[in-house]
């Protein structure tokens, strides 16, 4: 490829049905996600494309994909966006309002396109009811079907939950692709055109030179991980970010744009306390088919 190529990465967005208070909502997250969208409409040259990496919403309600259909509305980017599916996600909500899909709602979101020369490859690793993520039968066979697609073209991979960066920790499969799941990845894209994987999860700005790939993880619009805290536990503190990536004939960079902040305590959990605490999601979290 010639020149330079520009996109916008966002993700955990985690935004909300306005008309309902929720507990584990510890931001305005529309305000967030409409102040980070009116400054990529301003980006010059206008980015040829966007990607947002999974959690677009926080209960995977249709009241709250509606809210985020109005925001991205009301923003009126002059770009295509592909979206990812995350563990805060529901996919009969999100195939009801974001695709007006009745049908195969439980289907895993797998889609890709061709844009600016780039070859974008959109994996669904959200499993329903849990926090980590892995693939599903059949989606490996679809990803290496569209990796041997526009086999020319350099591939920009983009999934929820980054590659395990220990495979064989199952006690840390909570923040990542499973350890078997990640080896069948690796395997995969192993000489590949592969430009970056751009994932979300875990709040915190992190890059990872993965068997030669980047792994771009972002904090995303929600609350951040204060990675000064990661020897004891977890410790959110209000943050957001989003990412400008540029694409040149020696390959990637990324440019992270925090927001302003005050870095303000949200909620802390000890790791002795986190397996509770994920059990108590997965507890809770929607049915499959919790549309309304």
């Amino acid at each position: 490829m010639t020149g330079h190529t520009t996109f916008v990465h966002l993700t955990d967005l985690h935004i909300g049905n306005p008309a309902v208070p929720d507990d584990h909502l510890y931001s305005d997250t529309s305000a967030t996600l409409a102040t980070i969208l009116a400054d990529v409409k301003r980006l010059q040259p206008t980015p040829a494309f966007m990607v947002i990496s999974g959690d677009l919403t926080n209960r995977g309600n249709v009241a709250s994909y509606t809210e985020l259909k109005r925001v991205m509305a009301e923003a009126d980017l002059a770009m295509p966006t592909l979206f990812a599916l995350g563990n805060h996600d529901t996919r009969p909500g999100f195939y009801k309002v974001m695709h007006e899909r009745t049908e195969d709602t439980l289907a895993p979101y797998d889609h890709d396109m061709v844009a600016a020369g780039i070859h974008i490859i959109v994996l669904d690793t959200s499993v329903p009811g849990k926090v980590g993520g892995s693939f599903e039968p059949g989606q490996l066979d679809w990803l290496k079907a569209r990796l041997d697609d526009h086999a020319d073209l350099p591939k920009l991979i983009v999934m929820h939950h980054a590659p395990a960066l220990d495979e064989d920790n199952e006690a840390m499969e909570w923040e990542s692709l499973t350890g078997p799941d990640t080896v069948a990845l690796r395997e995969l894209l192993a000489g590949r055109k592969v430009l970056g994987i751009l994932s979300g999860h875990i709040h915190h700005d992190r890059v990872t030179h993965w068997h030669g790939i980047p792994v771009v993880v972002g904090i995303g619009q929600h609350s951040a991980m204060d990675v000064t805290y990661l020897h004891a536990g977890m410790r959110m503190v209000e943050g957001a970010s989003f990412a400008i990536g540029t694409v040149r004939p020696s390959g990637m960079s990324i440019s992270f744009v925090p927001q302003p902040s005050t870095r303000r305590e949200l909620q802390s959990v000890l790791f002795s306390e986190l397996a509770g605490m994920i059990q108590k999601f997965e507890d809770s979290a929607p049915a499959v088919d919790a549309a309304e």
